[in-house]
């Protein structure tokens, strides 16, 4: 079985979209997903949409290295979110030949970010991108179930986004991932990690942040998780790996992802 193999710009996030792009290619994988908007503090965001010449630059490495961009990411959903204000992400997304965008639930008023996510849903399928809404254990929307529920309200339009760390650690089914419609999940986010009884905020927040493991180098039955999803559905590798980085650099953590990731697939005969 053959799965198209992505990485997510969080592997690599210190990198600009140009660099990430032709990093990306040298290690192997097939496409990227890039970081327009700044999530923390303490991790960049690249705003193509705001910066011409990066824009570019950016396009111009696509066209280098045959990689194509899956997703652009990620925009956080508030209260206070405004989705006719993203329509310039949403542009630059389309010129980047994105088919997604992922969104991150920041809400806790569940009906209002279903209706947020439609509203993004149609200013988003005009310029062929399909809204994805990944759920996170430390959210409004922690677990598999709540986000498939909020998903469904949200309208047929609207796609759910995967990551095993978060599916793992946030006790969700593997039942209910099989039962869940296919359409709804164009690809997933793949990493391993240590698998604990517990797990408080901090850790979830460092562990997702900076770090995770490649497939097979942790304690996540991926096999299994991989196994309730559709055949050869596309998978994003999503990596941070802060400690090696700081030792070999970025390109030794893409390389290190990708090489991984396809050994442990073909072991497993996935």
């Amino acid at each position: 079985m053959t799965h198209r193999l992505s990485v997510a710009h969080l592997t690599a996030i210190g990198l600009a979209p140009p660099e990430f792009i032709h990093a990306a290619a040298r290690a192997g994988f097939d496409g990227v997903g890039l970081r327009l908007l700044r999530v923390t503090e303490t991790s960049p965001g690249y705003p193509l949409h705001e910066d011409a010449q990066m824009l570019r630059a950016t396009l111009s490495a696509l066209a280098e290295t045959g990689l194509g961009v899956g997703d652009i990411e990620f925009l956080k959903l508030t209260p206070e979110t405004r989705p006719e204000e993203y329509l310039p992400l949403l542009e630059a997304g389309a010129a980047l030949g994105a088919r997604h965008l992922i969104t991150a639930p920041y809400d806790p008023d569940l009906d209002r970010l279903a209706a947020r996510l439609n509203a993004l849903g149609e200013l988003a399928a005009p310029l062929g991108i399909k809204v994805m809404l990944e759920f996170f254990p430390w959210t409004s929307v922690p677990d598999l179930g709540v986000a498939q529920r909020v998903v469904e309200a949200a309208g047929p339009a609207t796609g759910l986004l995967v990551d095993s760390l978060h599916f793992d650690r946030s006790g969700s089914d593997l039942a209910e991932l099989q039962r869940i419609d296919p359409d709804r999940l164009p690809f997933i986010h793949l990493c391993d990690a240590p698998v604990r009884p517990y797990y408080s905020t901090d850790e979830l927040l460092r562990t997702a942040r900076e770090d995770r493991s490649p497939p097979g180098e942790g304690e996540i039955d991926l096999a299994r998780f991989l196994r309730a999803l559709p055949a050869a559905i596309p998978i994003t590798l999503e990596v941070p790996m802060q400690a090696l980085e700081e030792a070999e650099g970025s390109q030794a953590v893409l390389t290190h992802v990708a090489g991984q990731t396809r050994s442990w697939l073909a072991a497993q005969d996935l």
